[in-house]
C-alpha cells in the first residue's frame, strides 16, 4: 500500500508525549517529514526540556523516518511563527499542521485563578490561533494545506472543574470553523479531533473509591496511539473533501460530533415581553432543554 502522506511536511505540537508522540510517530510512518514541537514542560506548563521532542525525533530517524526538532512554546505569536518557520527552513514547504498542545490548570470555577484561566486559554486556544496563522499564508500562496485542531467533550459537552479549558476547547471549535469557511477556496481545509485517550494530562484523575478505580483503568485502555489515525487520515489527500467537521476518537470507535443548530421556536404576532416568556415561551421550549450532562454521561459505555 502506498503511504498516506508520502512526502508531505507536517507540524505537530505537543508532539513529545501522549498523543502528540502517536500523531508524530504515525505521520513519519506515512512518509511524512514531521516537525515534532514540544517545550518539555510539565502537564501544568511548568518548566521546560529538550528531551521529549529530541527522544521523538530519534525514535522516528531509528524507523527510518525523517524529523527535525523544536522547543518553542505556542503561547505567543513570535515563537509560534518560528515553529512554522522551522518546518520551512527544514524541508521548504509546509502541508499540515495538528494543533495538539496543551496544559490543564483545573480547578471548581470560584476557585479558578485569573493566571490559570489565561495560561490554558493562551496554550491551547491563542497557541491553535499562532501557529494556524502563521501557516495561513503558506497555504494560500500555495493552495492548499490542512488544519487538524484538538477540542475536547470537556467543551461539547461538559465536566466539572474545567472552565478554562472547556472555554478554550470550545473556542477552537469556532476557530476551526472559520478557517474552513475563510480558507476553502484555496482548498484549506480544517477539521476537530476531539479525543479519548489515557495520558499524562489526564492522569491526576483521584483513585480513592473503587468507582474512582474502576474508571480509570477503563480510561487506560484508551491508548494514544488510537488517536493517531484519523489525525493522519485528515492530513492526507483522501480528505481532500473533507472540512469543517468535529470527530472524535474513542478506541476503535470514531464518532461524527453534531454542531449548534436550532432545536425549536415560538412565535408570538404581537412580540414577546418578560412576562410572556415567562408564561408561554419558554415552557414551549423547556422540553428540548439540554440537560447538564458531563462527557461520562454521554460515553457511558466501556470502551471498545
Amino acid at each position: 500500500m502506498s503511504k498516506s502522506l508520502q512526502d508531505k511536511v507536517i507540524i505537530v505540537t505537543g508532539a513529545g508525549r501522549g498523543i502528540g508522540r502517536e500523531i508524530a510517530l504515525l505521520c513519519a510512518a506515512e512518509g511524512a517529514k514531521v516537525v515534532v514541537n514540544d517545550p518539555g514542560g510539565a502537564a501544568d506548563g511548568a518548566g521546560s526540556s529538550a528531551t521529549p521532542a529530541e527522544e521523538v525525533v530519534e525514535e522516528i530517524k531509528k524507523r527510518g523516518g525523517t524529523a527535525v526538532a523544536n522547543f518553542e512554546s505556542v503561547a505567543e505569536a513570535i515563537p509560534a511563527s518560528k515553529i512554522v518557520k522551522t518546518a520551512t527552513d527544514a524541508f521548504g514547504k509546509l502541508d499540515g499542521v495538528v494543533n495538539n498542545a496543551g496544559i490543564l490548570r483545573d480547578m471548581i470555577f470560584h476557585k479558578m485563578s485569573v493566571e490559570a484561566f489565561e495560561a490554558v486559554i493562551k496554550v491551547h486556544l491563542m497557541g491553535s490561533f499562532y501557529v494556524s496563522h502563521a501557516a495561513a499564508r503558506i497555504f494560500r500562496e500555495q493552495e492548499s494545506g490542512s488544519f487538524v485542531h484538538f477540542t475536547s467533550t470537556s467543551g461539547l459537552i461538559g465536566n466539572f472543574g474545567q472552565a478554562n479549558y472547556a472555554a478554550a476547547k470550545l473556542g477552537i471549535i469556532g476557530l476551526s470553523k472559520s478557517i474552513a469557511l475563510d480558507m476553502g477556496r484555496f482548498n484549506v481545509r480544517s477539521n476537530c479531533v476531539s479525543p479519548f485517550a489515557w495520558t499524562r494530562m489526564i492522569g491526576t484523575i483521584p483513585t480513592e473509591t473503587e468507582a474512582e478505580k474502576a474508571r480509570v483503568e477503563k480510561i487506560k485502555q484508551m491508548g494514544p496511539e488510537k488517536i493517531a489515525p484519523i489525525c493522519a487520515y485528515l492530513l492526507s489527500d483522501a480528505a481532500k473533501d473533507v472540512t469543517g467537521q468535529i470527530f472524535g476518537a474513542r478506541m476503535n470507535e470514531l464518532f461524527l460530533f453534531s454542531q449548534n443548530r436550532p432545536l425549536r421556536s415560538v412565535h408570538r404576532s404581537e412580540g414577546w415581553t418578560p412576562q410572556s416568556i415567562a408564561e408561554h415561551g419558554m415552557p414551549a421550549l423547556k422540553g428540548s432543554f439540554y440537560k447538564l450532562d458531563r462527557s461520562a454521561d454521554i460515553f457511558p459505555w466501556d470502551p471498545v
